[in-house]
């Protein structure tokens, strides 16, 4: 079966954003040429993650929250205690609990995507950074 990767890069802002990749990951899949089999969207880095959500303005308000209550930023968390100038220990937690990627069937050239679901990046850093991601597809 052949393997074919799109690169995908994303500037950000940080501080819990969201971002909406689904066209682009559809984009990515159809490059491809392939018809049916997995596609998987992984970031590379370890302060973001990938999700599925119902990308609407209530949701992406109660994420943010969500994570603001469970894993709040803190300078006593040992990352930023350890590393003089660092203030993201925080983000390095949540990206470890929501992870770098998701996987994805697709038949006919298109995500088989629940009728709400939508792939985004949320950013958990504390500043603007460009996030690269790898979009890599499996199928014939």
């Amino acid at each position: 079966m052949p393997v074919k990767s799109v690169p995908l890069r994303v500037s950000m802002r940080g501080d819990s954003q969201i971002e909406n990749i689904t066209k682009q990951v559809q984009e990515a899949l159809a490059s491809t040429g392939l018809r049916a089999g997995i596609l998987t969207v992984f970031i590379k880095h370890t302060t973001a993650s990938i999700m599925l959500i119902e990308d609407e303005p209530g949701i992406r308000a109660d994420t943010k929250a969500i994570w603001d209550r469970l894993i709040p930023p803190s300078p006593a968390w040992q990352h930023n205690a350890r590393n003089p100038g660092e203030d993201n220990g925080h983000s390095h937690l949540r990206g470890q609990i929501q992870g770098p990627s998701v996987a994805i069937p697709f038949n006919d050239g298109a995500m088989t995507l629940g009728t709400w679901q939508q792939i985004v990046v949320i950013d958990f850093d504390t500043r603007p950074r460009t996030r690269e991601l790898v979009i890599q597809v499996v199928g014939e």
